[in-house]
């Protein structure tokens, strides 16, 4: 926790892959502008335990309602990266008295490019298509390249197309990648939610999800995002119109890190706006 104990709690959820030291650019100006900063890891990333639970977006909302109440001890502001914005904003529709606003940079789901059609809402096709996602998983050879993966060069390639601008050579980003997924559960975790996340209900999914936010919602997109291009914050605003989009120039997938001053100014600035200023 960075930040004085009589400011208003924020927390900081990551994303795929990462863990809550991504936010290394972020957390110290955050609590310096006024604000009680928290950051954990979600269940089966960073140093978090890596269960085979079923781990989906509606697990991760609970967790990070438990950390609210338990740790926090207050509503508090929750901003997420990539699925972290996706978990953010299932908090705060299924746990709304613990979220004051949320903030996703930028929101990815599947969901928003490939709605499900009718016919795929028959009960013949939903227990077909069930039987087919975890056929797939277990047939994966996830045990051979989830580690060759994290110990070769494909790790930096991986990390570099998140990224507009050169990264390879960032030792700590590196590791803050490569560590979680050289540990034995890795490979256990990564079955577990890959079947869960395909298998959500539609009620977990992001266009249902943005159809009950009551609660004020930032959007941050990089303009040079290429994992969750700027086609789906599009669409975001097909959905729901009235959500403020802000897009920050010279950027991919990781705004908050590789234009971190840009990113925690405009955060700053609309939380101010939509919170009050922190004091």
């Amino acid at each position: 926790m960075l930040g004085e104990a009589s400011h208003p709690p924020l927390v900081l959820v990551h994303g795929f892959a990462a863990g809550s030291g991504h936010w290394r650019r972020n957390a110290a100006a955050l609590a310096a502008a006024g604000w009680r900063v928290f950051a954990l890891d979600l269940l089966g990333f960073g140093a978090s335990s890596q269960p085979s639970l079923w781990l989906d977006n509606r697990l991760w909302a609970r967790q990070l309602q438990a950390f609210l109440e338990q740790v926090v001890q207050a509503p508090a502001v929750l901003v997420g990266h990539s699925l972290g914005g996706l978990v953010v904003l299932s908090c705060a529709v299924f746990f709304p008295a613990w979220v004051r606003a949320v903030v996703a940079a930028p929101l990815p789901d599947p969901a928003l490019v490939a709605g499900p059609g009718a016919w795929s809402r028959r009960p013949g096709w939903r227990r077909l298509r069930r039987w087919l996602v975890i056929l797939l998983c277990r047939l994966l050879p996830l045990e051979l390249l989830v580690p060759l993966i994290a110990h070769s060069p494909l790790l930096d390639l991986g990390i570099q197309s998140a990224y507009a601008a050169p990264v390879i050579g960032d030792q700590q980003l590196h590791h803050l990648i490569a560590q979680p997924a050289r540990r034995p559960g890795a490979v256990r975790a990564l079955r577990s939610m890959s079947i869960a996340m395909a298998l959500r209900p539609r009620a977990a999914t992001a266009p249902a999800l943005l159809g009950r936010l009551r609660q004020p919602m930032l959007l941050l997109w990089g303009r040079r995002d290429q994992l969750v291009p700027l086609r789906v914050a599009t669409e975001v605003r097909r959905l729901r119109g009235d959500l403020p989009i802000e897009l920050l120039d010279h950027c991919g997938h990781c705004p908050h890190d590789e234009q971190s001053e840009a990113f925690n100014a405009v955060l700053v600035n609309w939380l101010a706006q939509f919170c009050g200023a922190a004091t």
